[in-house]
């Protein structure tokens, strides 16, 4: 499964990626799997202006394709790095550099911006 982050959902707004596309061509057809913190934090995000609102909206709108997952925390990175460390996960999607280097630490590969509209996994 691959555990997908609060600004993972919210790229094709705010950095033109197909996410989905990307995913399947990065590592096939995989379970889509998000934190029900994540979910929380984009409708925080959809209710203000701006971009970010409209990107959080979309975000909102692409969730459908994840299943949303209770965790025990509450801050939507801690959530993202309990899911991504449990043993059915493969990747990890976000561009947080802080998320990124603590999954990288924890050993968790992942998929990332990496040029203008392709991402790209990293390996721990």
């Amino acid at each position: 499964m691959i555990v997908v982050d609060t600004n993972a959902l919210m790229m094709p707004v705010e950095c033109d990626v197909r996410l989905f596309d990307e995913l399947r061509r990065l590592v096939g057809d995989q379970p889509l799997v998000t934190p029900e913190a994540v979910v929380a934090e984009l409708e925080k995000l959809a209710d203000g202006n701006g971009k970010e609102a409209t990107a959080a909206s979309v975000g909102l709108d692409l969730v459908d394709r994840c299943e949303a997952v209770a965790t025990d925390a509450d801050y939507a990175d801690d959530a993202v790095l309990e899911l991504a460390s449990h043993p059915d996960a493969t990747h990890a999607v976000t561009n947080d550099k802080p998320l990124k280097r603590r999954l990288l630490d924890a050993g968790v590969p992942v998929i990332s911006l990496r040029g203008q509209h392709k991402l790209a996994i990293t390996q721990p």
